[in-house]
């Protein structure tokens, strides 16, 4: 009976049940239903286990660190720099959306806060300038894919703990497919700006002006180097890193550009709390529907199923990235990674894929998926901030989530792409 926890679980997503409560309702009232009463409470001790994770610790201080730096104004000083760099381009303030995305990266990790952010800033931007709701609210989505594929990353964290693997490796194989996933939506934009006329920005920076912008920016942009550089380093572990980030936040914040006051810290607070909160709870509900697909023997048959279709990494590679497509539009990718990766990860590296690279195809794919019609996250985010309908925006977003396709298909099967740069600091075979 245990192996219906799947399609019970899909079941109570399309009625609406939220997502945390369906992970726990569907192996719960199964396991009841086949007398295994023990295991309901192994089930439901595992939310908290799930939770008790010193590497994930790292996931509220990131969280904690995005609110410090985006109410402390470091989101306007990423805009003005990238303004300064690209805004003169035609479809410039579209370019800028991108390349912010790009910076916000660096800072948060979270494609939700990058779209919040960001979005309320640079969408009445756009609209003001000339273009239209639904690509402002589009190109925002799309771009803000980026920010858990470029270091830090929640979802990278998430994966590291759930498989064993390096966090610090994780991190550096997704700087490439970030980077790609960033140039290749401002090649989309190029040529839907040449087609479609898109505004040009009334004049050009000078370079005095462009060094100015780059000066404001510069502590917020030196976030990423001080945790990368410290976990290369080996000064402080990922969790450490967070925590680092945050009391720079604070510094930047408070002391050198005085843009925070002791009367905000409760909300923001509050607010990194909160976010925290939900993600951390999914993560505690998903490795307890983790406990039932080990129960269920899921992972041997989903196993033998797929090696029955072909023996050949290449088409099997390509099968799982529809799959991974097809879960990402219902399912975030939090709990996504922590129940397939247990399951398809051994499966793939018995084929001799490389761990961290099957890691950064996963990553990247459910990471897609949170801008993907009909559940993707950011979608209904960046609603909010447009005042645009979902399904709008879903339609508008389709070139650009083409060219994320591409880019999925790219480092899947160019390996390199992904695995140089952890290879040469040495965090990959």
């Amino acid at each position: 009976m245990l192996i219906w926890f799947l399609p019970t679980f899909l079941v109570f997503l399309l009625i609406g049940l939220p997502v945390f409560f369906a992970l726990l309702a569907a192996p719960g009232i199964l396991l009841w239903l086949s007398g295994q009463t023990n295991d309901i409470t192994l089930l439901y001790r595992n939310v908290y286990n799930g939770m008790d994770s010193f590497p994930l610790m790292a996931i509220p201080f990131f969280m904690l660190a995005g609110e410090l730096m985006n109410r402390g104004g470091i989101t306007i000083r990423l805009v003005e720099f990238s303004q300064a760099l690209m805004g003169h381009l035609r479809g410039g303030l579209a370019h800028v959306n991108v390349l912010s995305s790009i910076l916000f990266a660096g800072l948060s990790g979270s494609a939700v806060a990058d779209t919040s952010a960001l979005g309320s800033m640079l969408i009445p931007a756009m609209e003001k300038q000339g273009y239209t709701r639904k690509f402002a609210a589009a190109i925002t989505a799309a771009s803000s894919v980026i920010g858990p594929i470029i270091p830090p990353s929640g979802i990278m964290i998430i994966y590291a703990y759930v498989m064993g693997e390096s966090v610090a490796a994780l991190f550096l194989a997704g700087i490439v497919p970030g980077v790609m996933v960033g140039v290749g939506l401002m090649l989309m934009i190029k040529v839907m700006a040449d087609r479609y006329d898109f505004p040009v920005a009334s004049r050009k920076y000078t370079w005095p002006e462009r060094r100015q912008a780059s000066l404001k920016a510069f502590f917020p942009l030196m976030t990423p180097v001080i945790i990368l550089g410290g976990i290369l380093g080996g000064i402080f572990t990922p969790t450490e890193a967070a925590a680092v980030a945050v009391g720079y936040a604070f510094i930047i914040g408070f002391f050198i550009l005085r843009t925070l006051t002791l009367k905000e810290v409760p909300e923001i607070l509050s607010n990194a709390g909160m976010t925290s909160a939900v993600v951390l709870l999914l993560v505690g509900a998903a490795m307890a529907f983790k406990t039932v697909v080990s129960l269920s023997h899921a992972p041997e048959q989903l196993a033998s199923l797929i090696l029955s279709l072909s023996e050949n990494p290449l088409i099997l590679l390509f099968l799982i990235n529809l799959l991974l497509f097809i879960v990402g539009m219902f399912l975030d990718a939090g709990p996504a990674i922590i129940i397939l990766g247990p399951i398809l990860g051994p499966i793939f590296t018995s084929l001799g894929v490389d761990p961290i690279h099957f890691a950064i195809i996963m990553s990247v794919n459910l990471t897609v998926g949170l801008a993907t019609p009909p559940m993707g996250l950011v979608l209904f985010v960046a609603a909010a901030v447009s005042r645009e309908r979902v399904e709008t925006i879903a339609k508008a977003i389709l070139p650009f989530l083409a060219v994320e396709i591409i880019v999925i298909f790219l480092i899947t099967y160019i390996p390199a792409l992904s695995m140089t740069i952890p290879r040469i600091t040495g965090f990959a075979n």
